[in-house]
């Protein structure tokens, strides 16, 4: 067995391969997410695998994110939810485990993360209590997909259908990056670039839908970037005005994803995300009657090094997150692009 690289220039279709007929493959591992952090963003991409007789038996993508904010760090996979290593067997992945260490040497980072569904390292310190991950096994019957909403979120649904509310499917990404950049402001955080967006369903193709929902009168309330992978939908980055929430638009938007999953692509597993513990988001999916699963976030860290703590709720963020609020929308597009570039 030899560890190998592949360049994202290079035709990535045995790549992707494995990662469609992996267990544990997710959208994170295919090639497009890469691709499109790398061609939006500019951080160097490592698509490392482990080859057997002209086959792949392993690989981790790894993107190499250096910040004076946010440190020096190599991330599987950065701006996603998931994608640490997948493996045949534990020989394949101690092979993979190896080259991470001897790359991150090379690089000098101050850790590796790898984003897993489970742990895959039993000796390795894991960050498993922030993060919790929502999936949830779809009927092929819309009907019994909105009975199984629990009764008090239902209605909330029904009030955007009520409202007349209207779910279309935009080929560019103008409407999402302006009602995603007005939200991620709202919340104190910096919006990404919209070239991410671009590279997103340019790279993502047929697999990548953007929804957004709007009044009788054609106002658009919120906006939701879907992928989707095998026999599941992933709605991502998504975002939605003041407004939305008078009209029940975010509710409305996640069911009409859903029923549009089921219909059109008789998707079978729908997959809310990641959020953090404890918050109104991992709240809100709850009440959708989805179960948390917590995320296990493993680190090889450098000698002395401890294991980051970059995330919104971190007391020593506060101080941004209330500034970052208070910013003019123009500003906020204009700066946010500059360090969320960096937080990975």
């Amino acid at each position: 067995m030899q560890v190998k690289y592949l360049s994202p220039e290079e035709d990535c279709s045995v790549w992707n391969a494995y990662v469609l007929a992996h267990p544990k493959g997710t959208a994170a591992h295919m090639a497009a997410w890469g691709r499109a952090v790398y061609k939006s963003m500019g951080h160097p991409l490592y698509f490392m695998y482990v080859e057997q007789g002209g086959r792949i038996r392993g690989l981790l993508p790894l993107v190499h994110v250096k910040s004076r904010l946010f440190g020096n760090a190599l991330l599987s996979m950065a701006f996603s939810t998931y994608g640490g290593p997948l493996a045949d067997d534990d020989e394949v992945l101690a092979l993979l485990d190896e080259e991470c260490a001897r790359l991150s040497v090379k690089l000098k980072v101050d850790y590796v993360e790898l984003r897993n569904m489970d742990q895959a390292h039993a000796d390795w310190p894991c960050k498993d209590s922030l993060y919790s991950t929502f999936r949830k096994e779809l009927s092929p019957d819309n009907e019994d997909n909105m009975k199984a909403i629990p009764r008090k979120q239902r209605a909330m649904v029904r009030k955007g259908i009520k409202a007349r509310l209207r779910a279309e499917i935009d080929e560019t990404v103008d409407r999402l990056y302006a009602l995603y950049a007005e939200s991620v402001r709202n919340l104190g955080t910096p919006v990404f670039p919209k070239s991410l967006f671009w590279q997103m369903k340019e790279q993502f193709g047929k697999d990548c839908e953007i929804l957004t929902v709007c009044t009788e009168d054609g106002q658009a309330l919120s906006s939701v970037m879907s992928i989707y992978f095998r026999d599941e939908v992933f709605p991502y980055y998504g975002g939605g005005t003041v407004a939305a929430r008078h009209y029940a638009a975010n509710d409305f938007m996640y069911w009409s994803v859903m029923a549009r999953a089921v219909a059109e692509r008789q998707c079978r597993i729908f997959d809310f995300g990641r959020s953090k513990n404890g918050t109104g988001a991992f709240n809100f999916k709850k009440y959708w009657g989805f179960e948390p699963r917590p995320l296990h976030y493993e680190y090889y860290l450098r000698e002395g090094q401890q294991i980051p703590d970059i995330n919104p709720l971190n007391p020593k963020y506060q101080l941004m997150i209330r500034t970052w609020r208070k910013l003019p929308l123009p500003v906020a597009n204009l700066l946010g692009p500059m360090i969320s570039r960096s937080l990975g």
